[in-house]
């Protein structure tokens, strides 16, 4: 069940958030993937690509179910989701930062080493972050990877950047 403002708004809020966080152990042993697709849709890139077989779907309509002690977020599920709706989020990347990674389909594509603007899931700013990596490798189906730098406290809300001119 999904909430009232996802069904209004088409933008998760806390309760739709509750289901897909990774529990404290996964967090804590690395990168790990979250899937914030929430809509009971025909689609399974994500889960016919995992090497792992960290992402379970009972059907081809079911939401994903990620298995963390299978997933060790090595980002191809990523850039397989045709809905732009996982990331892969790092708490362990140093002492005072995290990483999300994300999919980035726009122009220009940021380079290792910018600041970039942090945004959350309504597209309004949380933040800067520093770019740490830009995956855009052929197997990535055109869907560049971006890995940010944010706080801690914010892999949860970051899931899009913009870039400065």
């Amino acid at each position: 069940m999904v909430s009232q403002r996802l069904l209004r708004e088409g933008v998760a809020d806390e309760t739709d958030l509750k289901e897909i966080i990774p529990p404290d152990y996964a967090l804590d042993k690395g990168p790990v993937a979250v899937a914030e697709c929430f809509q009971e849709i025909p689609c399974n890139p994500c889960s016919t690509y995992c090497r792992r077989g960290a992402i379970v779907l009972e059907n081809i309509n079911d939401r994903p179910i990620i298995d963390y002690d299978r997933c060790n977020g090595c980002t191809l599920c990523v850039s397989k989701c045709p809905g732009l709706a996982i990331f892969v989020i790092n708490k362990n990347f140093s002492e005072d930062e995290a990483t999300v990674t994300l999919p980035y389909e726009f122009l220009p594509l940021p380079k290792k080493g910018d600041v970039v603007i942090t945004l959350d899931r309504y597209g309004s700013p949380v933040g800067k972050g520093k770019v740490v990596r830009v995956q855009n490798t052929r197997y990535n189906d055109k869907t560049p990877l971006i890995t940010v730098t944010v706080p801690k406290d914010m892999i949860m809300n970051v899931r899009n950047i913009k870039v400065e001119a």
